[in-house]
């Protein structure tokens, strides 16, 4: 897994294998949390068309529409899947962070 384009403090992307990766930064009342989820067809095809700035406006959607709030119907909701990467999402930017530093 690598991170292949980020907007610090809000949003990464990473790569892992043939799929994409993106992990928020969200914010709901006094909570913080992260939520993340793997780009579908749709998601990977305008990434393709319209690179970090549609990654922008996913991730400004996904916090937006609150997914993990209580009675949510947030279209993201049913799509975290943050408890199965967070651990390698972390090392990831961590290790770009590191690369990014020494250069």
């Amino acid at each position: 897994m690598k991170v292949i384009a980020s907007s610090p403090q809000f949003w990464y992307l990473l790569e892992e294998r043939d799929d994409l990766i993106l992990t928020v930064s969200c914010e709901h009342s006094f909570v913080g949390y992260d939520f993340t989820l793997k780009l579908n067809t749709e998601e990977r095809l305008k990434y393709s068309q319209a690179g970090n700035v549609f990654i922008s406006q996913l991730a400004e959607s996904i916090n937006y529409s609150c997914p993990i709030a209580r009675g949510s119907a947030s279209i993201y909701k049913d799509r975290n899947i943050d408890a199965q990467y967070s651990a390698a999402i972390q090392r990831s930017v961590e290790k770009w962070r590191k690369q990014c530093n020494a250069q």
